[in-house]
């Protein structure tokens, strides 16, 4: 995804972090901060298996099988909210990207929309923290620690790599997530005030992004 002035005013945000990071709250409440969308691919797969569309029942039959949805039927998915979202005023994305090929992919589609992603965040949490709110909000017996371990292993493996790849495109916001979720989202909203007010700047001067730290 790219920084596009197609919607000078839209505010385009991606969440990042591990299982457990509290991305969906944080998404949530950043969303309704600044009077944008909240766009979770997993909720929107959901509902189009409820309402029986063709992306639904398609997502249905691979579910079924075992198999991975494709991320071009992610991307079609969400081609629609993106693009209604972002003429509302913008939107907080999460749970898709997870991968760099997807990022890429995505840039690809969203760069001639003007619709791409301005500002990514990245939750960081202690993989001990992680561990300890998973279990504490477990709902099954495939909950475990073992599991638990697993899914955060393939995070680090697959999603991590997102940071540099934003950081070398994005404004890149890092955030001590760890810390209660209301002062998790006052270092959120001050950081984005902040880098929202510089954007117009820094796409005049295509300077270099920045990285802040909370």
């Amino acid at each position: 995804m790219t920084m596009q002035s197609a919607a000078p005013r839209a505010k385009r945000i991606l969440m990042i972090g591990a299982p457990g990071a509290g991305k969906g709250t944080q998404a949530q409440l950043i969303a309704q901060q600044f009077g944008v969308t909240h766009i979770a691919s997993g909720d929107l797969l959901r509902k189009n298996i409820a309402e029986g569309t063709t992306i639904g029942r398609t997502v249905e039959q691979l579910v079924n099988k075992g198999e991975l949805v494709p991320d071009s039927i992610i991307m079609d998915m969400l081609r629609k909210p993106v693009l209604a979202a972002n003429a509302a005023g913008g939107y907080v994305l999460d749970g898709f990207p997870r991968t760099v090929e997807q990022a890429e992919a995505a840039y690809r589609t969203a760069g001639s929309l003007g619709v791409g992603v301005q500002i990514a965040i990245h939750l960081d949490v202690p993989e001990d923290e992680l561990t300890r709110r998973m279990l504490a909000r477990a709902r099954g017996a495939d909950d475990t620690v073992d599991v638990i371990k697993h899914r955060i292993k393939v995070y680090e493996e697959k999603t991590r790599p997102l940071l540099e790849y934003y950081q070398q495109r994005e404004l890149l916001i890092q955030v001590n997530g760890a810390r209660p979720v209301g002062e998790v989202t006052w270092s959120i909203v001050v950081q984005l005030q902040r880098a929202f007010k510089q954007r117009p700047a820094a796409a005049r001067t295509a300077a270099a992004p920045d990285r802040a730290v909370a």
